[in-house]
């Protein structure tokens, strides 16, 4: 019987975020496809938060919840911003070729079953279906 399972990750608001991504996917590589489209994905929201959401602020802290069901991979990815405003939670393409920003949501909503947002907007969660 499968159970639920959760973890609490927290730390300052840096781009060095490998040794952290493997923590994140450690359970998932046993019991995953499409492991390089999670991991994808997963980067892309953790560097939104620590860019976008703390401003590449290292006194500001970044909290991350992994969450295992019996049918879903489950992070939540919290900063200490002031929040992205709904019309900003776009999941398209940039219009603009060259735009500087844009794909980040786009490719987190391509890797993931489900995506989230808290009404604050500073803490998405992002969630694929097992196997």
């Amino acid at each position: 019987m499968r159970t639920f399972r959760w973890a609490d990750f927290y730390l300052p608001s840096t781009l060095k975020l490998v040794p952290l991504e493997r923590l994140l996917l450690e359970p998932v590589f046993r019991d995953a496809e499409n492991i390089e489209l999670i991991q994808l994905g997963l980067h892309e929201a953790l560097v939104n938060a620590v860019v976008h959401g703390n401003e590449s602020d290292f006194n500001k802290g970044l909290r991350v919840r992994r969450i295992i069901t019996p049918n879903w991979f489950v992070w939540q990815i919290q900063d200490q911003g002031k929040g992205m405003p709904v019309k900003e939670r776009v999941s398209a393409l940039p219009k603009k070729i060259d735009a500087e920003n844009g794909r980040g949501l786009f490719l987190i909503h391509q890797c993931f079953d489900d995506v989230r947002w808290s009404n604050r907007g500073n803490r998405i969660q992002v969630a694929c279906k097992r196997n």
